[in-house]
């Protein structure tokens, strides 16, 4: 397939790269109109002059493109050479436990400092903070989760968000309505949730509701809670139209998870996942790691036209400019790395 760079606004699917430069395929896929977004991976990232030039590469094509990234700290962070290694967020639970509004303090710094080393690079945002519980069920969870109360998740949520704002940063709550009372991992299998809505609504939705006024973006989970809905929560007009957006009053932009995990399957063929999420509410889909599918699911909604609700969307989750001073960052990072050397919570 051959496209030329097109005038009309950013389509509704996020696609990831193969590799550190951009080669012909992926500067072709990138042309196709039904691009509105680029995620980027291990392999897209050598450190941050190259991260740089990419996403300047990237620009050159299609200046609206949203550029995004997992940025979470731990072990869920893409940019590791030349970037602030983050502890994961758990830590900042445990510190938490003993130091409410230190740990608050650190959340802040932390979601700044992240911001500004994104921006520094042309990426537009990470796909963080998890706002999931940490019930020690779920292992694809586990210390990417603040803590386990969703009070305490919703406190420090908002101290990180807040960081990513004053840096100019979007922020995408995840994994909605809650990905931690499960065990199987929705990328390679379709977890179940029994519980009835009364008791998500009253635990793991509480670590998201007070955040709802602040994100800019919601990731929901490739979970089926088959009380509520026998559809994964990503492709539920009750989870994202009636729940989400209804009862809790979220107003920002909604991004699937990947439709190439195995939670996502269920939904049928590419073509007929991709249907399926934007038809349950989201305004952008990702597939990645699967070009042969992106290629389906791209030459399928070539002619789908986003309403100007969901482009407003979309609009508020490019990066605004910040003066980036080098010395506060430099606070930021030993700020940071005074905590870790200290012990409370450790990487």
């Amino acid at each position: 397939m051959r496209y030329q760079p097109d005038p009309r606004p950013p389509g509704p699917v996020m696609l990831d790269v193969s590799g550190p430069e951009l080669k012909a395929e992926d500067r072709e896929r990138l042309q196709h109109p039904a691009t509105g977004g680029v995620i980027l991976f291990d392999r897209n990232v050598h450190g941050p002059e190259q991260v740089e030039a990419l996403t300047a590469d990237m620009r050159r094509l299609r200046p609206e493109l949203l550029i995004a990234v997992d940025q979470e700290g731990g072990r869920v962070q893409r940019l590791r050479e030349g970037f602030t290694r983050f502890p994961p967020m758990r830590s900042l639970g445990h510190l938490h436990d003993q130091v409410p509004a230190r740990a608050r303090e650190l959340a802040r710094g932390a979601g700044e400092l992240l911001a500004l080393e994104l921006q520094a690079v042309g990426i537009d945002f990470s796909f963080a903070p998890v706002l999931d519980r940490d019930l020690e069920i779920s292992e694809v969870i586990g210390d990417r989760a603040f803590h386990y109360d969703p009070a305490v998740i919703a406190d420090l949520g908002l101290a990180f968000v807040r960081g990513l704002t004053v840096a100019g940063m979007a922020s995408v709550g995840k994994h909605f309505p809650g990905h931690g009372a499960v065990a199987a991992d929705s990328h390679v299998a379709v977890p179940e949730d029994p519980r009835p809505l009364a008791e998500i609504e009253a635990s793991d939705i509480e670590a998201f509701r007070p955040l709802a006024g602040h994100l800019e973006g919601m990731m929901p989970a490739h979970v089926v809670y088959p009380a509520v809905d026998d559809r994964p929560a990503g492709f539920s007009r009750t989870w994202l139209q009636d729940i989400l957006r209804g009862r809790i009053g979220f107003q920002g932009a909604i991004f699937s998870d990947d439709l190439a995990m195995a939670g996502a399957e269920q939904m049928g063929s590419p073509a007929e996942r991709a249907d399926a999420a934007l038809e349950a509410g989201c305004d952008m889909i990702l597939i990645c790691n699967r070009p042969d599918e992106a290629d389906v699911i791209l030459d399928h909604l070539a002619d789908h036209r986003q309403d100007a609700d969901t482009r407003a969307r979309l609009r508020r989750m490019h990066a605004r400019a910040v003066a980036d001073d080098v010395q506060h960052r430099t606070a930021l990072q030993a700020q940071l790395h005074a905590w870790l050397k200290a012990g409370s919570g450790g990487a």
